[in-house]
């Protein structure tokens, strides 16, 4: 019994795994890509001998005369290409820039994994989701208005992804939003706005649910070392975190864990109906868990396991949160303790595997919660940003009108411009000194980021002070201004 239940668990996980179901989901949502299909013999004789349209086409880009480059070349029964040095090496480097299993993933049977490859490796005619004849319709109509590129490029490889075709551009925007939910820019403000205009009491004990599940997170990939889901089938939305591993998602946990830590600990402590914080916190959570693989950033079992595993976490941190932020705040000892449990987990990332993009987001992490948790203490020893008291609570929403909009929006925009400042002055000084520091060239940045010396001492530096300032400094300027 327990051998067949194991059996069955093994055969679904394989299932949630292959890349074909987020293909599946890809091309429903109206997502096509770009890359090049594999023919069978019969579509490639038309192509060939009937239309000429592969050997046209090679002839105008390559400007060779006999029509073969990039086509196939027919030698008996069997077709072949040929392909020159320069396409061997773009196809190794797409390999690996875009995220291609290199080993058969699980629920893949090496005959589907050999056909991929031959999938990446052909220069066919056809695009996927449309003919060449479309295709080439299309541009010389002038519609490209579908035709778009990952929005940003590669964060370690610099690779700026495939085109791809839109057919539903709302379900693009929309996902798109949602990816965003886990990135750098929505933490830079939310976190931020929760502090500066509704609670300190809840930002700071989000903050410490957000670091642990994005270190528990990263360093479970760098564990188990999953590859992204194959490209093809997979269509490359997004590239920014393509060279990272993918089991699990820490995108999926940070959109589950913030939304759902903020209804725990808001809800009873604010008046509000209980089926709006926990809807709300429902479909934050589902739109950041299904962009991930609208994006082919993660196929679907990577997206539950993330879910789950955020779900165990907070589970187990929630119960101690008011023992953490009490002895963060009051203890003597605070700050020592928190450099040292911030600093070594940062050390004990950079050991479990080679430099990736991963490193820095987990130091990212760790780095803002010392600078956020160190600030929190100062305030508590100089009495500034105060709890409200027991008595007061549940606390009340005050009633929206223009004047709290303005004021609410001023601080945020007056806060997060002194934030990004700092982040961009503390950037510009940190890298080049850690290298000089360290002995190491600081011409590449790239390069010298790849060292632990330099990477830990740049994230913790750069957002330990933009943290800092965000819970310390910057209250205190708007006292001063008197936008308390």
């Amino acid at each position: 019994m327990a051998k067949d239940l194991k059996t069955m668990f093994v055969r679904c996980c394989g299932y949630l795994q292959d890349p074909h179901h987020v293909a599946s989901f890809q091309k429903l949502c109206g997502v096509q890509g770009s890359f090049p299909v594999k023919l069978s013999r019969k579509e490639w004789e038309n192509d060939f001998f009937v239309n000429g349209a592969c050997v046209k086409r090679h002839q105008d880009q390559s400007g060779n005369g006999e029509g073969h480059v990039g086509g196939p070349q027919i030698e008996g029964p069997l077709q072949r290409k040929s392909v020159t040095a320069r396409e061997q090496h773009n196809d190794c480097s797409n390999k690996l820039q875009h995220g291609t299993a290199l080993v058969s993933g699980i629920g893949e049977t090496p005959e589907q994994t050999v056909s991929h490859e031959g999938n990446r490796q052909s220069s066919g005619c056809r695009l996927t989701g449309k003919s060449s004849k479309a295709v080439e319709s299309d541009r010389e109509n002038g519609d490209s208005s579908g035709r778009v590129k990952p929005l940003r490029r590669n964060s370690l490889t610099g690779d700026v992804g495939q085109e791809f075709i839109i057919q539903n551009k709302f379900l693009f925007y929309l996902f798109t939003f949602g990816s965003e939910l886990g990135n750098e820019m929505f933490f830079i403000v939310f976190f931020p706005f929760l502090i500066w205009n509704v609670d300190a009491f809840v930002s700071r004990r989000i903050l410490v649910v957000w670091i642990w599940n994005l270190f528990l997170g990263q360093s479970t990939k760098d564990i188990v070392r999953w590859t992204r889901p194959a490209s093809p089938p997979v269509v490359k939305v997004e590239v920014f975190y393509n060279s990272e591993y993918s089991m699990p998602s820490t995108h999926a946990m940070s959109g589950t864990a913030i939304p759902f830590s903020l209804f725990l600990l808001t809800y009873g402590r604010w008046q509000y109906p209980f089926l709006f914080g926990l809807s709300l916190a429902i479909c934050w959570s589902f739109l950041v868990c299904v962009s991930r693989v609208y994006m082919g950033m993660h196929s679907v079992l990577e997206v539950i396991t993330g879910f789950l595993y955020s779900l165990l976490i907070l589970a187990v941190f929630q119960s101690t949160l008011d023992q953490i932020d009490s002895f963060y705040l009051t203890s003597h000892h605070a700050p020592l303790v928190i450099v040292i449990l911030h600093v070594g987990l940062g050390f004990l990332a950079f050991t479990l595997d080679t430099w990736s993009t991963s490193r820095g987001d987990t130091a990212q992490a760790l780095g803002t919660g010392a600078g956020a948790a160190l600030a929190s203490h100062l305030n508590h020893q100089l009495g500034l940003l105060a709890d409200p008291p027991l008595s007061s609570l549940p606390l009340a929403m005050p009633p929206l009108s223009a004047a709290l909009l303005a004021r609410s929006l001023l601080r945020l925009l007056l806060g997060v411009v002194v934030l990004l400042a700092t982040r961009a002055a503390m950037k510009a000084a940190t890298i080049p000194l850690a290298c000089r520091v360290f002995g190491l060239p600081a011409g590449d940045v790239r390069q010298a980021r790849q060292h632990m010396e330099v990477e830990l001492s740049y994230r913790y530096i750069v957002y330990g002070t933009v943290s800092f300032s965000c819970v310390c400094l910057v209250p205190l300027l708007f006292s001063y201004l008197n936008l308390s």
